[in-house]
């Protein structure tokens, strides 16, 4: 004797292809509705706060990264227009008849010296690797050049200075490797 199938009940009712019960709908009229819709609507106001919120903070964040790009080099300049002053006040005094060639030297220097204590003080380093090994991630090689004095792969002179700004390398420095000592 074959045992007849006995169909889950519970099963049915979970199944969203079968239609609800019709004493199951709910009623508008009865008590018990009127908190699940205040529910819902104090839902969908939270929901449109949070999206009307994060919509804002979007703004805001593309406002704020703006202001920063444009004015994230103010401190810099800042520090930089004093020796710009004192380049100007050196040009006015070269341009005078009896400009001294020394004094016009010392004067320049000066605003170099100056102009290099501003950038360093905003993290720029100057790469000057004269007598070091040649280290091809911070140096270009121009050239080589045979040396009596500098050992081979070693570099000889600095043709144009190379900067780290913050430890990352802003430009290499152009240098002059040298040969070793020549061969006779």
């Amino acid at each position: 004797m074959t045992r007849p199938e006995h169909r889950d009940q519970s099963a049915s009712k979970a199944d969203p292809a079968q239609p609800a019960p019709a004493d199951a709908t709910p009623t508008s009229a009865g008590p018990e509705s009127a908190a699940p819709q205040k529910e819902l609507a104090e839902m969908q106001d939270r929901y449109l706060r949070a999206v009307a919120d994060l919509e804002n903070f979007r703004k805001r964040t593309v406002r704020e990264k703006e202001e920063l790009r444009l004015f994230a080099a103010s401190r810099v300049l800042e520090d930089l227009l004093p020796a710009l002053d004192n380049l100007a006040l050196g040009l006015a005094a070269a341009k005078q008849p009896n400009a001294d060639l020394k004094t016009l030297i010392g004067g320049v220097d000066m605003v170099a010296q100056q102009l290099k204590g501003a950038l360093a003080g905003h993290g720029l380093k100057e790469i000057n690797p004269v007598g070091l090994p040649f280290d091809p991630h911070q140096h270009d090689a121009m050239s080589h050049q045979d040396s009596d004095k500098v050992p081979a792969e070693h570099v000889v002179s600095v043709v144009r200075s190379g900067y780290t700004l913050n430890g990352r390398l802003l430009r290499p420095a152009s240098v002059v490797v040298s040969n070793g000592p020549a061969a006779h």
